[in-house]
């Protein structure tokens, strides 16, 4: 008699090898060099700490000239392959709905001066506890988060930042994209809840709200404590002359005085922060003006409502200071059971950068030195449809644990344990690449002759909107930036 874990491991083979043969079916060009070289890093014993070396893993049957010539040379189908991840089953959060959390991550390259559209990356921790900025490669993320403490997300889309690109645009045309995915796959369908999209402070929550206001999305972001934001307007008197006002009184975060009696609150006892409060206010709104994002929007700007949520812990679980925390949702009224959801889904947020630590330190996704952005793009999907054969593997290997190691159920395994197991997985799903055929290697570039076709070298650029503003000191107006400022190196 099959166990229910026995027939779960068996449905979780069988979706593993249909991904596997999509995944095939989306590498267009050099597909089979593509695909093993996706099957190496799934199957290295160790991380990945340089592309040439996955060569050298036994599921990788070709040599380590195929292996670049994959990459510089080979195509994917990459919206085939976004629709393919869309359809692999989706974490839910505790109440059932969909909870997508976008966030930006970036692929430092500051000694490749031969890279084209560079950006100045903003790090943190790099020399004292610094913020400065690092030549590379921006991408933004978006992922399905999972309910409870996990290292699990799904990511589900990538994309890089070009010079000039706009964060809140690309973030919101980026979300759109999954979001009409998700519908179109089945994995939300009229009548569930709504998805709740999750972002930090760097993101325009009012402007993401306003973009997506015809989807089935709610809007949760933090805001940073300086802010100050509106409240409705009054009603107008019998009498009174004049424009009508458009805004109430000041709600400003770094002044109590002005916050007046919550319309909701609750505290909850957690075990790592001790006693949560979250207090909510409703119906609160930014004051917009004709600048940044604002300047193509033509007549009245939008009042866009929301409920400021205060969230307060005892402690932080690395002994720091806690402070207080500001989140702005896209709803104007929430309910105590909605508080309670919402601050527990803003911190699930945080799950994302396990998945980022995953990519770069272990799947290798930042190792290879490439020089091709579009070569870069391929490789980080690569490395994207890698990780979801990892989902789909997560219900049906086997802990090879290191005698160190406490056990863990199946479904407590953390990423790069199944990915120690993956290789007895391989042989179950199958491999759809055929094998290599016997070659010759080219004759090389003859000797004494040396490449005298210097490659061209690009300047960073600064991330800006191509219709961003900015004050100029010396005569006192603005000026439209219409080109991303390059910066001179090399």
């Amino acid at each position: 008699m099959i166990s229910v874990h026995d027939a779960g491991a068996f449905d979780a083979v069988g979706r593993l090898a249909a991904f596997r043969r999509e995944v095939h079916c989306c590498l267009t060009a050099r597909r089979d060099a593509l695909f093993e070289l996706a099957d190496a890093l799934l199957c290295a014993d160790a991380p990945v700490r340089s592309l040439v070396e996955l060569s050298l893993v036994g599921e990788h049957r070709r040599g380590h000239g195929s292996l670049y010539a994959a990459l510089n040379r080979g195509r994917i189908d990459i919206e085939r392959l976004r629709t393919a991840v869309a359809a692999v089953p989706l974490p839910r959060a505790a109440d059932g709905r969909i909870v997508l959390a976008v966030d930006v991550t970036c692929w430092l390259r500051p000694e490749a001066h031969t890279c084209p559209q560079r950006v100045l990356c903003h790090t943190y921790g790099r020399g004292k506890d610094t913020h400065i900025g690092v030549p590379g490669w921006p991408y933004s993320f978006v992922t399905a988060l999972e309910a409870g403490r996990t290292s699990w997300t799904a990511p589900l889309d990538a994309r890089r930042l070009a010079p000039g690109d706009d964060a809140a645009t690309v973030t919101a045309g980026q979300l759109r994209d999954v979001v009409q995915r998700l519908i179109t796959a089945g994995q939300w369908q009229p009548g569930d809840p709504d998805v709740w999209i999750v972002a930090d402070a760097g993101y325009d929550g009012p402007r993401l709200a306003f973009l997506l206001a015809d989807l089935p999305v709610q809007v949760l972001v933090r805001m940073r404590s300086d802010r100050v934001l509106r409240r409705p307007t009054p009603p107008r008197l019998p009498g009174t002359t004049g424009r009508p006002r458009r805004h109430g009184g000041e709600f400003i975060f770094g002044d109590p005085a002005s916050w007046g009696d919550p319309d909701a609150a609750t505290t909850t006892d957690t075990r790592l922060y001790g006693t949560a409060t979250a207090r909510a206010w409703h119906r609160l709104h930014p004051r917009l003006t004709h600048r940044t994002a604002w300047t193509a929007q033509h007549g009245p700007l939008p009042i866009i409502e929301g409920t400021v949520i205060l969230l307060t812990v005892d402690r932080l679980p690395s002994g720091a200071t806690a402070k207080p925390v500001w989140l702005w949702w896209s709803q104007p009224a929430a309910t105590t059971a909605e508080v309670d959801l919402l601050w527990q889904a803003f911190l699930r947020r945080f799950d994302i950068e396990h998945t980022f630590r995953m990519l770069k330190q272990t799947l290798g996704w930042t190792s290879p030195k490439l020089r091709d952005p579009h070569a870069a793009d391929r490789w980080t999907w690569l490395v994207l449809a890698a990780y979801t054969q990892l989902r789909l593997a997560r219900g049906a290997v086997a802990d090879l644990r290191r005698p160190w190691e406490r056990p863990a159920p199946p479904e407590r395994l953390t990423p790069a344990r199944v990915r120690r197991a993956f290789r007895h997985l391989r042989t179950k799903a199958g491999c759809p690449a055929a094998a290599p055929k016997p070659s010759r290697p080219g004759p090389g570039r003859p000797p004494g002759h040396p490449n005298r076709h210097r490659a061209a070298r690009h300047d960073v650029h600064i991330v800006t909107a191509a219709t961003s503003n900015k004050p100029n000191s010396s005569t006192k107006k603005t000026k439209t930036s219409n080109n991303p400022r390059p910066r001179r190196t090399g």
